[in-house]
């Protein structure tokens, strides 16, 4: 005889187990009901999309922000040069300047280090304006100021960062108050330009790589100046208006997000430095925790005890049970043929 017939049989648990079904079944083709709801949801989709269009504006290149407003352009161009800009500043993983986001002794930015350096300066400005060898006076400027000692670099950056807060920009011109900024004026002048024709941005996109796929450098750059802000608020994308949920616009966006975005708007997240790590942390701690539901007594047996499943069912017990039947409490009355109500299996 096997070991396996004196094996006892398995202890039913209420928190956990559920009454096997025997009682009838009907037919039920998912098939057929998929490919109609597929039919349905392509026509749907195709129609809205020929009626309203697609919402998506251009993308924002460095060259459409300096010509949109080279004064912003200019502005951001010397915080990047005296590594004042929020780039420069960030820390892991593109420089060691910044303190890192952090939740206690967790800091996975320091544990993972530098491991896509940024030097905003040479990156943003002069290395870029290396690659216009046919312009003697920009590569002068540039030499001077690489040949230049920290000290006096600082002085004439700071000059200029101070002068073109009043800065104009006319028939093509970018137009700084006069003052003692050495080769500094040349520089962000010609950087302005090169930005302006388009050249700037293949320049940040150089890369060894065969294909020129990473967009972090221009992005970056972009995002320390003011325009793409106000373009964002504008288009109410902005991190106070539940921009990941939004589309460009008033227009509805990715709604599936909501309790992503939901933690930016509540403390702490809404007011700390650390906000990006307090809701990554914060969603990866709810992510575990659905998927241990089914082994959390009492949580996973929530919707036994509310006995949700009666409503979203009730056509179903409304049959077995019939007129003025067992309600939503206690056991329904037996019809022939049935079986006594069964417990739903928990998620």
């Amino acid at each position: 005889m096997s070991a396996d017939t004196h094996k006892k049989p398995k202890k039913f648990v209420q928190d956990r187990d559920a009454v096997a079904w025997k009682g009838r079944y009907e037919r039920y083709d998912i098939v057929k009901e998929f490919l109609i709801a597929l039919v349905v949801v392509a026509i749907l989709v195709t129609g809205l999309a020929v009626v309203f269009g697609s919402p998506d504006d251009k993308p924002v290149t460095v060259r459409s922000w300096s010509t949109a407003n080279p004064v912003d352009f200019a502005q951001t161009a010397i915080t990047e040069l005296d590594g004042t800009s929020g780039t420069a500043g960030y820390g892991p993983p593109y420089n060691e300047n910044g303190t890192a986001q952090s939740i206690g002794f967790i800091t996975p930015e320091h544990w993972l280090g530098v491991h896509h350096p940024i030097d905003t300066a040479n990156d943003f400005v002069l290395a870029p304006l290396s690659t216009l060898p046919n312009d003697p006076e920009v590569q002068a400027a540039v030499a001077e100021y690489r040949a230049a000692s920290s000290t006096q670099q600082a002085a004439w950056t700071a000059a200029y960062e101070k002068a073109v807060a009043n800065a104009t920009f006319t028939d093509g011109k970018l137009t700084v108050p006069a003052g003692d900024y050495g080769p500094v004026g040349t520089i962000v002048t010609a950087l302005t330009s090169m930005a302006r024709s388009g050249a700037l941005d293949g320049a940040l996109l150089a890369s060894r790589q065969f294909y020129g796929t990473d967009y972090t450098k221009p992005l970056l750059f972009i995002a320390d100046g003011q325009y793409l802000a106000s373009l964002a608020t504008k288009d109410h994308l902005a991190g106070d208006q539940w921009g990941m949920m939004n589309e460009t616009g008033q227009w509805p966006g990715q709604a599936w997000l909501w309790l992503y975005t939901l933690w930016y708007q509540v403390p702490p997240a809404n007011n700390s430095t650390n906000g990006d790590f307090q809701v990554f942390a914060i969603m990866i701690g709810l992510t575990i925790l659905l998927a241990l539901v089914p082994f959390i007594p009492g949580l996973r047996s929530i919707p036994r005890w509310t006995r949700v499943y009666r409503l979203i069912w009730r056509n179903h017990y409304r049959d077995v049970e019939g007129p003025g039947g067992g309600g939503t409490s206690g056991s329904p009355p037996q019809v022939e043929g049935s079986a006594p109500e069964p417990e739903p299996v928990s998620a």
